[in-house]
């Protein structure tokens, strides 16, 4: 995706890719430096260690802690993280704006976070989200506090997953509803968190992180229950990808292009 865009606008760009252990991480980001690297992207597990050998974050990369999309702007290192940005433009995209919405987020880990802490920078007005208990959720409970000193306003509740009374009255409140857990991706494409299918309705707005399969059976159930916006993951795999392309080098993606290329069945 990225060569074809860096061909499309004459760029002397060059993508490829590099396995890196976490303890390798600091040396590669010496190399970055050393090779006068334009930039990269990180995947899991190094995220996290990225982030701590930063010489810059980004608002939200510092608030989630970890990074996916590294900026050399000569010599200085600037971290961001894209996951939230091409969630939120996926959703406008499909017409829908996560200002001053109310939003039922079920999911807290690399890529929750990461849409959690965007929704509220983008203005949401009220975010419920339900994780397992356990580590990671003392850990969203600290990032809400982080939070709330970048968007004040945004009221934030922290629940328990396994409290389905609690999930089904929050989905009843909220204008959108997003998985951004594991379940229901291949290959075990049944799998659901919304078992009672009646708390969808043609006004909610129900969203999707996963991308294979490309509709999930809370996708296809949501559409059966009359649900008019269905919003599925690969979209927030192409968007977090164009931001990160214009990060790098300033320009747009041919975003319709590498759609007909890469995106079409």
């Amino acid at each position: 995706m990225y060569n074809f865009c860096f061909r499309y606008h004459n760029l002397d760009y060059s993508y490829m890719a590099f396995d890196i252990k976490e303890d390798q991480v600091p040396a590669a980001l010496d190399a970055m430096r050393l090779f006068k690297m334009r930039g990269c992207n990180v995947t899991m597990p190094c995220k996290t260690a990225a982030a701590q050998n930063m010489d810059e974050l980004s608002p939200a990369a510092r608030i989630i802690g970890a990074v996916n999309t590294i900026v050399n702007e000569n010599g200085k290192l600037i971290g961001h993280n894209t996951d939230g940005v091409g969630f939120v433009k996926n959703l406008e995209e499909h017409g829908v704006s996560v200002k001053d919405k109310t939003i039922t987020l079920m999911g807290g880990g690399g890529a929750g976070t990461a849409i959690f802490v965007q929704l509220a920078l983008d203005g949401a007005s009220e975010i419920h989200v339900f994780n397992r208990k356990g580590a990671n959720f003392e850990k969203l409970e600290k990032i809400a506090e982080k939070i709330l000193e970048f968007a004040p306003k945004c009221k934030i509740q922290i629940c328990d997953l396994a409290d389905e009374k609690a999930l089904y009255d929050s989905i009843g409140e909220s204008d959108i509803l997003v998985n951004a857990t594991s379940v229901g991706m291949k290959p075990n494409e049944e799998g659901t968190m919304i078992q009672d299918t009646s708390v969808y309705r043609e006004d909610l707005v129900v969203a999707e992180i996963i991308y294979n399969p490309k509709e999930t059976r809370m996708m296809r159930e949501a559409k059966e229950a009359g649900v008019k916006c269905v919003v599925g993951g690969k979209g927030m795999l192409l968007w977090q990808g164009a931001e990160a392309f214009h990060l790098f080098t300033g320009q747009e993606m041919p975003v319709e292009e590498v759609k007909a290329k890469f995106f079409t069945e």
